[in-house]
């Protein structure tokens, strides 16, 4: 697909138990037969930015937790999960015609934080801006009839730095102080830890 695409969804009564893990996952899918992908939307971390972050992380001397590749590095704005390959065309549609910001988005990655349920390190902006939080609002409604057993979730704009974190926030010799700035947001397919990027919008409206 060209990454530049133009702007134009009876119970029955047992006992219940602990489902395992493979079990969990094959439920996350849907119940058909047809290719699937991994799908999320995002804002891309310019390269300059990823190594300066990278160079930071590994001054916190982590010895705990899986990190993030630099190459990675991302702010999600909506993560879709599984979804039909065959709906992606559908998916890109919709998403050029959302409401985006008219300017560009800059937020500050000033506030280091450990998510205990998620287990992750994590960057994020001790002030959200307002257009983000709106932006990924939109994103979201308009991607509910994509989405397989939408869940209502606060969106908290990050970016992570390391996953199976299980220690406390690491001491910083210098805090962190990054300054992510997106003029696009783009949807990318996960795959075997591989992010693919698909097609990319532009957040402010080019002058015609």
């Amino acid at each position: 697909m060209d990454t530049k695409a133009r702007r134009g969804a009876t119970a029955f009564t047992r006992p219940m138990r602990k489902p395992t893990s493979g079990e969990q996952e094959d439920a996350d899918m849907p119940m058909n037969n047809e290719p699937q992908s991994r799908l999320f939307f995002a804002l891309g971390c310019p390269s300059a930015l990823r190594k300066t972050i990278s160079q930071w992380r590994s001054s916190l001397g982590l010895r705990t937790g899986r990190p993030v590749p630099t190459a990675n590095f991302h702010l999600t704005l909506l993560f879709l999960g599984a979804v039909n390959t065959a709906r992606i065309a559908d998916i890109c549609t919709v998403a050029s015609n959302v409401k985006t910001p008219g300017k560009r988005i800059t937020l500050a990655l000033d506030r280091l934080e450990v998510w205990r349920k998620s287990k992750v390190l994590v960057l994020m902006p001790d002030d959200a801006p307002a257009e983000l939080m709106r932006f990924a609002y939109a994103l979201e409604q308009a991607m509910l009839p994509f989405v397989h057993n939408p869940e209502q979730k606060e969106f908290r704009p990050h970016l992570t730095l390391s996953r199976d974190y299980l220690s406390q926030v690491p001491e910083a010799g210098s805090p962190p102080e990054f300054f992510l700035r997106a003029d696009r947001f783009a949807l990318y397919e996960s795959h075997k830890g591989q992010y693919r990027m698909i097609a990319e919008w532009p957040l402010v409206e080019s002058e015609s």
